[in-house]
């Protein structure tokens, strides 16, 4: 059995048309931020509260385990077949990257961790440029002839 890496797991199970959407979202989000420079660190500080798709996998692992676990306490063991479920889906998407939750998840727009460093990256580089050309702007020798003229 070959266990795909981390990194390709979650695409490898997920629909064409759902990873094309995912991809087109991030081109559309960082062309959009090529004229509205300004609002690219409003964007990063987004991304940095954004859940990935492992975490809301695990929350609601989690939280259906506990859930399960309660009610298999106070009412009945019957309850107890949920978190024996649950933690079952938990260890196939660890060892394949596909869960019964994760069709419905990267619908929703959850992401992979990569895919939302893509977007990062390239918003960071985008903002490195604007940087450099508000740098060159400011020190060009064009700029600073007229701003000495009109002294």
């Amino acid at each position: 059995m070959i266990v795909p890496s981390t990194q390709n797991r979650v695409p490898a199970h997920t629909s064409r048309q759902v990873n094309r959407r995912i991809q087109k979202t991030i081109e559309n989000r960082v062309q959009a931020l090529k004229d509205h420079p300004e609002l690219i660190r409003q964007r990063l500080a987004k991304l940095d509260r954004e859940w990935d798709i492992e975490r809301a996998i695990e929350m609601n692992a989690s939280a259906l385990a506990f859930i399960g676990t309660s009610l298999g306490a106070a009412h009945s063991k019957r309850w107890l077949a949920l978190p024996l479920l649950v933690t079952g889906f938990l260890f196939q998407h660890a060892i394949q990257g596909w869960c019964p939750p994760v069709p419905i998840l990267r619908r929703l727009g959850f992401r992979t961790v990569y895919e939302i460093e893509e977007e990062r990256r390239h918003l960071l580089a985008l903002d490195r440029r604007s940087s450099l050309r508000g740098i060159a702007r400011k020190s060009s020798p064009r700029r600073r002839r007229r701003e000495q003229a009109t002294a």
